[in-house]
């Protein structure tokens, strides 16, 4: 592992332990050249995934900046950070799982949408201006519309016993 200090290639693991929800390990590191800690995380990757863009492009898959994008939907949402990375690793495990190498934009879109109207409706609205790329506020009216379809599709669904 490359120190981020001084680009150095000898570090050496210090500390490995699993993270709180075991989807990943956590290595506490330090740089045999300039004794610089830092740390990193190990995470098991079923595949490589590519991203096809709207355009055409083909670009490697990136947790993070998955994790990102649902950040900034969540901001100031009263969501556990803990959750919100148990949120992303389900996705992207599920994305994994879709048997393909390549994957459109779109897919990954419409799952976080899928997920994200389960966890909060208010980030929902937010992913779904960006994605759906609204421009008018009659965009909004139909994203908010598709929820309360949903909140009078389970209140009218009997209790289950």
């Amino acid at each position: 592992m490359r120190c981020p200090n001084c680009a150095s290639l000898d570090t050496q693991v210090k500390d490995s332990r699993p993270t709180e929800d075991s989807s990943a390990i956590r290595r506490r590191r330090v740089c045999l050249t300039c004794n610089f800690r830092f740390t990193t995380f190990e995470r098991v990757q079923l595949r490589e995934l590519v991203v096809i863009k709207r355009n055409g492009r083909r670009v490697p898959f990136d947790r993070d900046k998955l994790l990102r994008s649902i950040q900034i939907s969540l901001r100031k949402r009263q969501v556990d950070p803990e959750r919100v990375e148990q949120f992303v690793s389900r996705i992207v495990r599920e994305l994994e799982s879709l048997g393909e190498s390549e994957i459109t934009s779109d897919t990954i879109g419409e799952n976080v949408m899928q997920h994200l109207r389960e966890l909060d409706d208010v980030a929902y609205v937010r992913f779904a201006s960006v994605y759906r790329n609204f421009r008018e506020p009659k965009d909004f009216k139909t994203a908010l519309d598709e929820l309360s379809g949903d909140d009078e599709a389970k209140a009218a669904q009997p209790p289950r016993k």
